[in-house]
C-alpha cells in the first residue's frame, strides 16, 4: 500500500472556504489543515518562519479538536499580527501541542486575500482513508 504525500487543498462552500489537509498521520493532516487555512489569508510561498509560537488545544475528540487547532492559530494570527507558514503539531488522545513559524504582516510582500475570521463544525470531518491516508477538513468563515 502506498500512502500519498501530505498535501493541502480548498473546496468551495457557499460564501465561505473550506480548508482540508491530507497525511500519513494525524498531525500530518492537522498540519497541512492549518496551511490551507494560511493559503486562504495570504500566499504561503511568502511567509518566512522567523519566529515560533508555541500552542496547546483541548477537545473531546478529534474532529473538535482539529476546530480548536484551527481557531487558536486564526487567534494567534489576529492578536499578533502574523502570518504563519510552517506547522508541527504532536497529538497525544485528544490534546494537541503545536508550533507555529511565522512572521509579522508585512503588507508589501504579503499579498492579504481575506481574513479568516473563524474555523467552524461545517463539513468537518477527521478520519482515516481505506488507503491509509488521513484527511482534516471544516469550512472555515471568511
Amino acid at each position: 500500500m502506498t500512502l500519498s504525500m501530505a498535501r493541502w487543498e480548498h473546496f468551495a462552500h457557499g460564501a465561505d472556504i473550506g480548508v482540508r489537509g491530507f497525511g500519513q498521520s494525524v498531525e500530518q493532516a492537522f498540519e497541512q489543515a492549518a496551511t490551507a487555512l494560511s493559503a486562504v489569508v495570504a500566499d504561503v510561498s511568502t511567509i518566512r518562519s522567523r519566529e515560533t509560537i508555541e500552542v496547546e488545544c483541548d477537545a473531546p475528540d478529534l474532529e473538535l479538536l482539529l476546530v480548536s487547532w484551527l481557531n487558536r492559530i486564526i487567534y494567534e494570527m489576529a492578536v499578533r499580527g502574523m502570518l504563519f507558514g510552517t506547522f508541527r503539531v504532536v497529538i497525544s488522545g485528544c490534546s494537541l501541542s503545536g508550533r507555529l513559524g511565522g512572521e509579522l504582516v508585512d503588507s508589501e510582500r504579503h499579498q492579504m486575500a481575506v481574513e479568516a475570521k473563524g474555523a467552524t463544525v461545517t463539513a468537518l470531518r477527521v478520519a482515516r482513508g481505506p488507503d491509509g491516508e488521513w484527511i482534516a477538513q471544516c469550512v472555515v468563515d471568511v
